[in-house]
């Protein structure tokens, strides 16, 4: 029997790299696609059987409307802008779930989402649905080779990172010289990036990013691309370390040409 999949699709280039990879893999699944005013790209509705368009909140209408698309799978790929969060108009059904939901943070929230799916018949899948083989393994992943001095950074951010992460206040940490510059919290990665970069001043600067301890892969997966390379150039960041396989790198190809060109080392541990 064919399958049809709900995409809850943020920004950036996941939920197009999702739909490629879902096309490939499983050609007999039917798509639909949930997308977001203000963040996903309007040509991917182009890419899908059947896409509606929401507010950050509007959890009750997304449901209704993936039930009417015959949706009994989803998953979230993409990111959603903490602007937009703090936006946040809820309907009853979003209300109901964050009156009864104690920790307003990543895990909670979305577990509350995939609860909530549940109830009307509707799996959240992994977010590394059909991208599995975008996931590192450990070693030199591509780049320039690197020095002693930045393997033991990144050694040293990787370990920073995966106690920030289990405190749940950020998985990316930007450190130099045993020194940590810069911890992600609610603002995300890139912002993380630009204030390291800033205080690091361009010189032998390291991005760790890590996966949660028990990281529930259907959200909050971490995530690397073009973008996350184009923004550590910019910032002055050398060495970016992530975790082997627990981190998704979208549009190896693309990043991998970046890094050769711009002298950035990408390396899993």
């Amino acid at each position: 029997m064919s399958r049809t999949i709900g995409i809850i699709a943020g920004s950036g280039i996941y939920p197009e790299v999702f739909i490629d990879a879902a096309h490939a893999k499983s050609p007999d699944a039917r798509l639909v696609m949930a997308a977001f005013h203000g963040e996903t790209r309007d040509e991917l509705a182009n890419e899908v059987a059947a896409a509606d368009w929401f507010r950050v909140g509007q959890l009750g209408k997304m449901i209704k409307f993936f039930k009417k698309e015959g949706v009994d799978e989803a998953v979230m790929v993409g990111q959603i802008a903490p602007k937009n969060l703090f936006d946040l108009r809820p309907d009853v059904r979003t209300m109901l779930l964050l009156a009864r939901t104690k920790e307003k943070n990543a895990e909670s929230l979305f577990g509350g989402i995939a609860d909530e799916l549940a109830k009307d018949g509707i799996t959240l899948l992994p977010a590394t649905t059909f991208l599995e083989d975008m996931m590192p393994a450990e070693g030199h992943v591509c780049g320039p080779s690197i020095k002693e001095a930045a393997m033991e950074d990144a050694r040293y951010g990787f370990s920073i990172a995966k106690e920030t992460s289990r405190l749940d206040i950020g998985q990316s940490v930007v450190v130099r010289n045993g020194t940590v510059l810069a911890v992600e919290a609610f603002e995300g990665t890139n912002a993380c990036i630009r204030r390291g970069g800033e205080l690091g001043r361009g010189k032998e600067v390291t991005l760790a990013k890590v996966a949660k301890p028990n990281q529930d892969f259907r959200f909050d997966v971490p995530v690397i691309g073009p973008d996350t390379v184009k923004n550590c150039v910019q910032s002055g960041i050398g060495v970016i370390a992530i975790e082997a396989g627990k981190t998704l790198m979208l549009a190896s190809e693309e990043v991998s040409s970046m890094c050769d060109e711009h002298k950035v080392s990408i390396l899993a541990l």
